[in-house]
């Protein structure tokens, strides 16, 4: 019998789908897992511009492109994601590339119940929004409504797992994740969908980090550390990668230099050592 192998989803991050044998496996679930400001969600913005600025030309064997891309947002607005992102790259045709990103915005839902008040994040009138609170469901629920309608070999972010973690202030609430989380893993083998989930470290309990990691596919931890200079480095570290860890390890390749460039967005150099 013909040996089953999963295709792979580039990164669109250069210096590390060599590494990785060309990307990540279609249908993964990847943690991205993050100190302030050292470096997940430049990966997020530099994967997604590089991709769709790439995809157009021949896949590379083994490979496929994202047919969509869709990024998932609780509290912030589309356009400030897109001039986010659009303000992290400097390259051609960024605003045109950014726009074929599929934003979809849950904040209504998000904050439905919240202190927040509600022409903070709705447009519609009173009368409206009542009636949209009477049949209101839960972010869960939304969130599989978009799953949903993503084409399979799609790419989606889930930005960001920690405003609905801090939510979750209940074990029955904390239960409605992890279940949630679980079902998605495994919707996402079925259709193809692979997906980021950034998530920032430090906030959640660690035994409650360590559940969230263990749900998923993959887990990249990206912090700072000092260097012998005394200067601070971005550093990335694959704590798990399911199907591709032990490749990485046989090479030395756990953890990784980072460098965030204008140009090009993120990159890893490799250390080889022993974690």
């Amino acid at each position: 019998m013909q040996e089953l192998k999963r295709q792979k989803m580039p990164t669109g991050i250069k210096s590390l789908d060599p590494i990785l044998g060309g990307g990540v496996p279609v249908g993964s679930i990847i943690l991205l897992l993050g100190d302030l400001g050292a470096g997940n969600y430049e990966f997020v913005f530099s994967s997604l511009v590089n991709t769709l600025n790439t995809r157009k030309g021949s896949a590379q064997k083994g490979t496929i492109a994202p047919k969509e891309v869709r990024y998932i947002t609780f509290t912030r607005l589309k356009e400030d994601m897109k001039q986010e992102i659009i303000n992290s790259l400097c390259i051609e045709n960024i605003q045109t590339i950014v726009d074929t990103i599929q934003f979809d915005d849950l904040s209504e839902h998000y904050f439905d119940g919240s202190m927040v008040p509600d022409e903070w994040y709705c447009k519609g009138d009173m009368i409206t929004r009542l009636q949209k609170r009477t049949g209101h469901e839960s972010i869960f629920v939304q969130i599989s409504q978009v799953i949903n309608a993503a084409q399979p070999d799609s790419l989606v972010v889930l930005d960001s797992i920690t405003e609905i973690a801090t939510q979750c202030n209940t074990p029955a609430l904390w239960n409605n994740l992890t279940g949630f989380l679980r079902g998605l893993q495994r919707v996402a083998k079925q259709r193809n969908i692979t997906m980021y989930l950034l998530l920032s470290r430090g906030i959640l309990d660690s035994s409650k980090e360590r559940e969230l990691a263990d749900i998923t596919d993959a887990v990249l931890l990206f912090k700072w550390e000092e260097s012998p200079g005394a200067r601070r480095q971005r550093v990335m570290y694959f704590e798990k990668f399911r199907g591709v860890m032990p490749h990485l390890e046989e090479r030395d390749l756990v953890k990784f230099a980072v460098r965030i460039s204008t140009s090009s967005g993120f990159e890893v150099s490799n250390i080889r050592v022993v974690i």
